[in-house]
């Protein structure tokens, strides 16, 4: 593969639902210009991209894969990502690579909710895009009917460029809808006329597309109204600014698997998707904090960010880069603006599915990997010393389901904690919290599936096993009421003996940590055993008398007590408040406090309805709603955190997989009688079993 400059390299990322036929549209374009022999298919293992082993199982990708094609003087880099929502943090990365968008419809099942996803990210990353009607070879498929729900879906700029003809059901050929020419299978070399019961259908998408055209340029709106017909030098001109701007969203159509469609869709993509050194400058933020901007060319100082990480047993860690100015060479040393720190780099890899081509330098615009570079990851701008640049990162969704990991055996137990630091470095939505109050290890991920492909992650790569279950939710304990205790210790044993009395009272607080006071008179406990009080009386309050969670909003008033001039110790004192501690806080009017989350749930207006009643069958209050676009609403609630532990799985399937939600922690209320008592009696029978 010979070098290519910026004015020469497309970035394509393919979007789409899940089993669309997105990698089946890359596998055909390689198979096409002969880079690969076969056609590979996922299911049977032969596919260039989907070549790991967890997406060979799965029938479907589970990662990013790139796919450099060379067509026509060009090159393309196909940037293939999974369709399926749980595994949308690779998707995002994708995204952010990518020049301009090829979204994959199914002509048989239409829009889906990945179409809608798709759409949504295009338009809010701007880049110019065609749909790829597939499959329009299978039973029940529908060009006519798809094309019309991406039009009702998405609006006017969704313009065909490519209709099936249709003969007893098959499709036997296409026609060009700017050419006015009909293309059969089984003559693909001779174009031909226009079938005469598709002439009027034809001339109809026609001016759809003379009419975008026309309102891309001042001078072809005059010429369109005065009636008269664009020139192919103009019908070409107006094509190139308007699918540029989002003007014009072509369609096209064919079957990966049949290899009908692809050769016009790789011309497409060549002719009318814009290089990346079109876009002229991006910006960048220097040392001091400016926001400066970078040409787009390979005059421009070197500068490159890391958009994935793979860390291989074998290789060690791999980057995936875009270079975004300059060159990048083998064989030089970089510098890491995130880490500050150099960076040498070895060897330079041009990536197709599962092999790495050596190549000795990328150019601007122009993407590939670097092995080996220790402190580097995800996120991080390669640069020049001379010129330090930072780029924006990318916004990776942040993961909402959570399960508690546990090792199945103590050798696993060691390896864990390493095979877990390594996925996480891989994948920006997986992530391992120890919370040091229950002593769980949480590892949350974006859905069960995805949770499903790491733990099928740690047990192949780091050839670790674990257990899951259900985090604990951490309820709090509080006193409603005021109480007076007294705690004596009392011990003699032949040597020096322990003397230890305590009179406390017990009252409720606004504070998250218990305040403790004294008011103790005539020094009937000497000051120097305050702290061993207060730090008995601490070590209780992480252990309530209910149920065992931790205590807050309690002040603790030393105010009154007794000593022995010999046998007082502070161990004696701590005692004794651990006494007072039980004898007090029963009588105190002891509650089960339950932790309330606040939500925000962005869904299409028409699951409202559902979202709104699904709160409240979870014990949550609606806090308000409002429009965030055209179709989507976002819901504001508060509920407690009990109630929403499967909620990503959940929503997913309330809003057939349209509706998205964070959730954070806002504050601790009273629970419910019947659920502090459910909460007792679990933490009662766990007491038992231990």
């Amino acid at each position: 593969m010979r070098d290519y400059l910026a004015n020469e390299v497309r970035n394509i990322v393919l979007l789409g639902h899940s089993g669309a036929g997105k990698t089946s549209v890359v596998e055909s374009c390689l198979y096409f210009t002969k880079v690969t022999d076969r056609f590979g298919r996922t299911v049977d293992g032969t596919s260039t991209l989907d070549y790991d082993q967890d997406e060979i199982k799965r029938g479907v990708s589970c990662y990013t894969g790139l796919a450099p094609i060379e067509w026509k003087n060009c090159k393309i880099n196909f940037i293939d990502t999974p369709g399926y929502l749980d595994y949308e943090g690779e998707m995002e990365a994708g995204l952010s690579v990518g020049d301009s968008a090829l979204i994959v419809v199914g002509a048989k099942d239409g829009v889906q909710s990945g179409t809608e996803k798709a759409w949504k990210n295009i338009t809010k990353h701007k880049l110019p895009t065609i749909f790829f009607i597939n499959k329009i070879d299978e039973d029940h498929a529908s060009f006519e009917k798809t094309y019309n729900q991406l039009r009702d879906s998405f609006g006017k700029t969704v313009i065909p460029f490519e209709v099936p003809i249709m003969e007893n059901g098959t499709v036997i050929g296409s026609v060009n809808v700017l050419r006015k020419k009909a293309w059969y299978y089984n003559d693909r070399e001779n174009a031909k006329d226009v079938p005469e019961d598709m002439k009027d259908l034809v001339d109809d998408y026609y001016m759809q597309i003379a009419e975008a055209i026309a309102m891309t340029d001042d001078e072809l709106m005059e010429k369109f109204f005065s009636g008269e017909e664009f020139d192919m030098h103009e019908v070409s001109k107006g094509l190139r600014i308007g699918v540029r701007n989002g003007e014009i969203r072509p369609v096209y159509c064919g079957s990966a698997i049949k290899q009908t469609g692809i050769e016009r869709l790789m011309d497409l993509i060549t002719e009318y998707f814009p290089s990346y050194a079109e876009k002229g400058r991006i910006k960048a933020e220097n040392e001091r904090g400016d926001i400066i901007d970078m040409e787009t060319n390979e005059n421009e100082a070197m500068s490159a960010q890391v958009f994935k990480t793979v860390v291989d047993p074998f290789v060690g860690r791999i980057n995936y880069i875009k270079v975004l100015t300059g060159v990048l060479s083998a064989d030089s040393t970089v510098y890491n603006a995130n880490k500050e720190v150099s960076e040498k780099v070895n060897q330079i890899f041009v990536i197709r599915g599962k092999y790495q081509m050596a190549v000795g330098k990328l150019f601007t615009g122009d993407i590939g990997a670097v092995v080996k570079l220790q402190q580097t990851t995800t996120n991080d701008t390669l640069c020049t010393k001379e010129k330090v640049v930072k780029y924006e990162p990318v916004e990776f969704i942040k993961p909402m389901l959570g399960v508690a990991v546990w090792p199945k055996t103590k050798a696993d137990e060691d390896k864990m904690s390493f095979g877990f630091a390594k996925i996480c470095e891989e994948d920006p939505t997986c992530k391992l919290v120890k919370n040091t109050e229950t002593n769980e290890q949480i590892l949350y991920g974006v859905g069960d599936q995805h949770i499903d492909l790491v733990l099928s992650k740690l047990k192949s790569k780091y050839k670790v096993e674990v257990t899951t279950s259900e985090p604990t939710i951490q309820y709090r304990e509080t006193i409603r009421g005021t109480a007076l205790a007294e705690g004596k210790h009392k011990k003699q044993s032949g040597g020096a003996g322990q003397y230890g009395h305590v009179k406390i009272r017990f009252e409720p607080c606004d504070s998250e940590e218990m305040v403790f006071e004294e008011e103790v008179f005539g020094g009937a406990v000497p000051r120097q055993y305050f702290p061993a009080v207060e730090q008995g009386l601490r070590e209780c309050m992480n252990s309530g008398v209910l149920a065992g969670y931790k205590v807050v909003g309690v002040k603790a008033i030393l105010y009154d007590g007794s000593y022995h001039e010999v046998d007082s110790k502070e161990i004696a004192f701590k005692a004794a408040a651990r006494l007072a501690y039980k004898d007090g806080m029963p009588k105190a009017k002891p509650i089960i406090l339950e932790p309330i989350g606040k939500v925000e749930v962005i869904a299409p207006e028409e699951f409202t309805g559902t979202i709104i009643g699904d709160f409240n069958k979870r014990r949550g209050i609606i806090m308000g709603m409002e429009m965030v676009d055209e179709k989507d609403q976002k819901v504001s609630a508060e509920v407690p955190m009990a109630e929403m532990s499967k909620y990503a799985t959940e929503l997913r399937s309330m809003t057939s997989g349209r509706g998205s939600y964070v959730i954070e922690f806002d504050r601790y209320e009273p629970a419910p009688n019947n659920i502090a008592e459910k909460v007792i009696k679990q933490a009662q029978a766990k007491k038992e079993q231990n």
